[in-house]
Order: C-alpha cells, then structure tokens, then sequence
C-alpha cells in the first residue's frame, strides 16, 4: 500500500495538502543521496533530555513504520546501535524533532533519518509518556497512522482518512507536469504572471 506514495515527491504533495501539514525544513535528511521514504507513523513524544520512550518505541513498531518523534535539541535521542536495531526490525526511518549521534554509523548503514542535526551527547531513561498519541514534529500534529512521505524536498504529513484523495492528487499533479514542455509552462506562466501584475496595479 505505502509504496504508491513512493511514485511522487514531496512537491508534488505540496499541491494536493495544505501548508500546515509539512514539517519545518529544520528538519531534514542526515546523509546524502537522500532516499524517499513513505510509511505509516508510529509516535513518540520524548520529555526534554530524555530518550527513553524512542528506545522503547523501536521494539514496538511494526516493520514498515516510520518512527516520529517530539523532542529536543541539547541531548541525542539516538545513535548508531538504536537505528541498528530499528533497520533489523524493518522500521523505515525516524523523523525527529531533535537531534542524534553516530551520524558516521547510520550514514553507513544507510538507515534513512531526517533530524534538526547532530549531538554527541546522549538523553537520559528516565522519563515515561504514552506511545502513538498525537504529538507534534516541526510545527505540524502527527497523529498516529498518518502517513508519512519524505525526501530531499521535505517531509509531508498526509491524514490516513485522506490518504487516497490526497496520493490521486498528487500523481495527476506530476503526470500535468511532466507532459507539459518547459515553452508551453514558459507562456501559460508569464500569462499567470502578466495577469496577477495587472490585477494589482503594477506599473512598468
């Protein structure tokens, strides 16, 4: 199922979601090429400085799920031996509202992960919170199950109840695109553009 929301970028979502539903471009990929990821998200909500419930989290999420995380940037929530263990269990990624470590290990390995950056210093296991609740990544609500598409474009949070709308959307959005040549797009967009000008008053 989760693989047809492979066929498109994150661009072409762009068209067919609100705004509010991209993550903040703080957040990105932490080693290149970057791949293209989509999946079902399995939430986390880490209190400041601790880690614990991602470190939980990766023994219970299902292969396939992307791990989604709220947190914060002054300690790593995870490192090389955690997304080891994540990529064996078939997790598809971590989206993380923070930071990790390791980034060498996981470049390696090649376990697709989108953070705020890097931090050699690691969280506490101290404190708990519950698992797959809403919580909030990037300045957008994740709930759990929505489905998650990222790339080197962005992160695009799609709702589960208009998931399909939303995938036919996007793929007629990118089959317009690609059968248009770069003369016609050329002369549909300085119409666009000429016609905006106009409609606001703008003198040459």
């Amino acid at each position: 199922m989760y693989d047809a929301f492979l066929s498109v970028s994150v661009c072409d979502y762009a068209d067919a979601l609100p705004r509010s539903q991209f993550i903040h471009y703080d957040i990105q990929s932490l080693w290149h090429p970057v791949p293209r990821i989509a999946g079902p998200a399995f939430t986390v909500k880490c209190e400041p400085g601790d880690h614990l419930m991602l470190h939980a989290a990766i023994y219970r999420a299902n292969p396939g799920d992307i791990i989604v995380a709220q947190a914060d940037d002054m300690y790593a929530l995870a490192g090389g031996n955690v997304c080891a263990i994540a990529q064996q269990r078939g997790v598809t990624g971590f989206i993380i509202d923070g930071v990790i470590r390791d980034v060498q290990e996981v470049r390696d390995m090649a376990f697709p992960v989108f953070a705020r950056g890097v931090c050699p210093k690691p969280g506490a296991k101290k404190v708990l919170s519950p698992l797959n609740q809403p919580i909030e990544c990037g300045g957008v609500t994740v709930n759990p199950g929505d489905i998650i598409v990222a790339d080197e474009e962005g992160i695009a949070v799609i709702p589960l109840a208009d998931a399909a709308s939303v995938l036919e959307t996007a793929k007629k959005r990118n089959e317009k695109d690609s059968s248009v040549s770069l003369a016609q797009w050329r002369d549909d967009h300085l119409e666009k553009v000429q016609s905006i000008l106009t409609k606001l008053g703008f003198k040459e």
